[in-house]
């Protein structure tokens, strides 16, 4: 924020808060700060050379990058030396840490999310000079995941996505520091695997946290935990070094789309932030409250909205590339020059740029041509139409000697269109040039809106509405659509698009202009030869499963099962597609919310590895139900649904066992829900 306005009450904040961590660190007096519970006898077991041990506490590393990149902000954004020599104690503390640690170890403990420990070293080492710190960055770096992406192999289904994103991150500014193409090679194809085939409109991804398969995005439909904005933060902060690597519109386009419609609208105009964003049908957002919740989207939220400035421009030599058109004033001191943005986009499809300069200066301006433009820019000076053609980058250069009172304006043409989901499923959301337009439908049971301090506050838990009754587009497919818009407002109507007394009159607007309702980001359509429906992602058995569900914990996911008080006793977790499952060998165990009142079942969704597999299933000291394989079972799904005497429910939760057999191991456990009985 101090870089962004230059005013003077950020920086004293900021100055309180490096005092005061400096007094942390000078009392551990080895370099370390942190905030981890226990932290210091984890971090002994490290250095003892057990890699491992970062497992038995929630991913202290990533916390411990929180606390690197901050400092690493302050040292480059605000010159604090203060900051600089803090950080640079805490990678000395990383290092030494770490020394006893094998590559074997190193890589087993890479398994437990690590946040961009690779970036910190690589930008240590840029802004030091010292390329001793990208040995620490290539320690750091996760081999499971560089291996197939330097193959340009796609084998992110399964995993935790804001998990490998950092990473990412990582890799290419490591690859940046060391000139590792390679690295950089392995960035851009995961770059755009995600933002081709595993994104949606607004640019989010995932769901429950999770890479899903990229040719079926059912459990994004159907899920109240769709696309995170820590991952849109981190696919943001990839993006930029992508695009000062290598300058090119596509990826300005991404971090326009994913700016307006996942970032700015994660933010609720009275404050609190926005954890997942779902796109099921008339679902709606949870938000934080200041007292009450600080998760890692309140974080990396707080940072998002404090750096609107970012990438609007970009220099190379004499070449001011103007990417982003946002209201903004630029000193470009190097050529003594004040560029002044004024624009009311989106709202108005224009904007016009100011030259101020003390004496004419021969350069470069470049303009970029989105894609979204569907018939060319118009860009003049001065009034003269420019002539030059668009490059292969997607951006239009304008090389003169500019004059103090110079004026260049853009002139952007939108239009409103529709796009796809990646899989090809019959979804559509619609837009107005980069903007993801979208519809409020009503305000109705929406508990927990404003989160409270509950371990599950994050998720909007409200009654999910029946997909089949999602309004119907007549349309046939993705393209270009025809929408009337109402006055100056970026407001649409639908009239002959959906059919129906109660939604003909739903409106649409900007995506990030929607709070504190439910909403359709998404719409089905039938398409020629449907019969009049689409194909509907949900069964009527899964309808009614879902009306029925208090709680549920997917196993073997990493999120889920922190969210349920995950015990381990002896287990291990693996993925088959993308599904995730895990298996006891001798025992786990997750804690599931109770209604208040009423008859409560299990319902169990398992599979089995071997015929011999065999557990239990326990609650309190009472064993509901045994699982064992036999010979005749072909290893697909199976499902369990038991009751639970109302006597095994205590203050609101459920505890549930899952026990191997003796000799024997469990099945793989892939669902539990605890429902109302019917």
């Amino acid at each position: 924020m101090y870089a962004a306005t230059g005013k003077e009450v950020y920086l004293r904040r900021l100055h309180y808060m490096l005092d005061q961590l400096e007094k942390c660190q000078a009392k551990n007096g080895d370099g370390y700060l942190g905030g981890i519970p226990d932290g210091k006898k984890v971090w002994k077991q490290v250095a003892a050379g057990r890699g491992e041990a970062v497992t038995q506490r929630w991913v202290p590393w990533y916390n411990v990058h929180k606390t690197m990149n901050g400092l690493l902000d302050a040292w480059t954004l605000t010159a604090s030396t203060q900051a600089r020599d803090m950080l640079l104690r805490l990678c000395g503390w990383s290092r030494n840490v770490t020394a006893n640690l094998s590559d074997e170890q190193m890589q087993l403990m890479l398994q437990t999310e690590f946040g961009g420990m690779n970036e910190i070293f690589a930008a240590v080492a840029e802004q030091t000079g010292d390329t001793s710190w990208l040995n620490m960055a290539r320690r750091f770096t996760h081999r499971k995941l560089l291996d197939p992406l330097s193959r340009h192999t796609d084998a992110l289904t399964g995993l935790h996505a804001n998990t490998q994103i950092p990473k990412v991150v990582g890799l290419m500014r490591t690859g940046m520091a060391g000139h590792d193409t390679g690295l950089e090679d392995a960035s851009a194809f995961f770059w755009n695997t995600v933002v081709s085939h595993r994104s949606i409109s607004i640019g989010g991804n995932s769901v429950r946290e999770h890479f899903h398969a990229a040719d079926n995005f059912r459990a994004m439909l159907e899920s109240p935990e769709g696309p995170e904005t820590c991952n849109s933060y981190n696919m943001l902060k990839l993006t930029r070094l992508l695009f000062l690597h290598h300058p090119d519109r596509k990826f300005i386009d991404y971090y326009e789309r994913t700016l307006y419609n996942h970032i700015l609208s994660s933010q609720h105009p009275n404050g609190g932030f926005v954890y997942f964003t779902p796109i099921r049908p008339m679902h709606y957002r949870v938000y934080s409250t200041s007292q009450n919740a600080m998760w890692c989207c309140v974080g990396t939220g707080l940072e998002n909205h404090g750096k609107f400035t970012e990438l609007i421009y970009a220099h190379s030599g004499d070449s001011l590339y103007v990417n982003l058109f946002i209201p903004s004033v630029l000193h470009w001191k190097n050529k003594s020059m004040t560029l002044i943005q004024e624009t009311r986009f989106p709202q108005e499809d224009f904007s016009s740029l100011s030259v101020t300069l003390k004496k004419p200066q021969l350069a470069t301006i470049a303009v970029r041509a989105p894609e979204w433009v569907k018939d060319s820019i118009t860009v003049t000076v001065n009034g003269q139409q420019v002539r030059s053609a668009i490059s292969a980058s997607g951006y239009l250069f304008i090389r003169r000697t500019w004059k103090n009172g110079d004026v260049l304006k853009v002139h952007l043409p939108m239009e409103t269109y529709t796009e796809g989901l990646p899989d090809g499923s019959h979804w559509l959301s619609f837009l107005y040039g980069p903007l993801v337009l979208a519809a409020a439908t009503d305000t109705l049971d929406m508990p927990g809106l404003h989160a409270d301090t509950s371990r599950w506050g994050h998720i909007a838990r409200g009654s999910l509405r029946p997909i089949q009754t999602a309004p119907l587009l007549k349309l046939n497919g993705p393209g270009r659509v025809a929408l009337q818009r109402t006055g100056n407002a970026l407001e649409f109507t639908m009239s002959g698009l959906i059919s129906g007394p109660a939604v003909s009159d739903l409106k649409l607007i900007p995506f990030y202009r929607i709070h504190d309702s439910r909403y359709m980001l998404y719409w089905p359509y039938a398409g020629q030869g449907a019969n009049g429906r689409p194909p509907g992602p949900l069964s009527d058995e899964r309808q009614r499963l879902d009306s029925l569900t208090i709680d549920r914990v997917y196993a073997g996911e990493q999120q889920p099962e922190a969210d349920h008080q995950f015990e381990d006793g002896g287990s291990s977790a693996g993925v088959s597609g993308d599904q995730h499952f895990r298996v006891a060998h001798q025992s786990f165990a997750y804690t599931l919310q109770a209604a208040s009142s009423g008859k409560h079942q299990l319902y169990i969704r398992y599979r089995y590895n071997n015929a011999e597999d065999c557990g239990s299933v326990i609650v309190g000291n009472t064993n509901l139900v045994d699982l064992c394989g036999k010979a005749s079972h072909d290893g697909g799904e199976q499902v369990a649904i038991v009751d639970i005497p109302g006597r095994m429910i205590s203050a609101g939760v459920v505890k549930v066992v899952f026990r191997a057999a003796a000799g024997k191991t469990a099945p793989g456990i892939m669902e539990v829900r605890l429902l109302k009985a019917p």
